[in-house]
């Protein structure tokens, strides 16, 4: 079964998250995160497992995550629920371990 570790320093809040994701024997998949945020932490704790190919095939603003994040998050350009659905993706098996990036200038 698929798992992934996705760590996210989100920039200028200098507040890192570790998702740790991993698919459970029903096919769906656990997300757990550790975080110096509490608004990912409250996000965290209303997280629930996820089918891997219904997050990937829903638009985003209808997934659970984007939803969540729209209530528990205070800043729109978060990278957090965007890792959330990698990490989720990937231990679903329906993607591959390659880094993200954002350089900014």
């Amino acid at each position: 079964m698929g798992e992934c570790k996705v760590t996210v320093d989100a920039g200028v809040c200098k507040m890192v998250s570790v998702i740790n994701a991993k698919m459970n024997e029903d096919g769906y998949v656990d997300v757990k995160i550790e975080s110096q945020c509490p608004n990912v932490l409250k996000l965290s704790w209303s997280l629930k497992p996820e089918f891997a190919f219904m997050i990937v095939e829903t638009p985003m603003i209808k997934t659970d995550i984007y939803k969540l994040a729209s209530e528990d998050l205070p800043h729109t350009a978060c990278p957090v629920p965007s890792a959330i659905i990698k990490a989720i993706e990937v231990a679903g098996e329906l993607g591959i371990k390659r880094d993200v990036h954002m350089t900014i200038e």
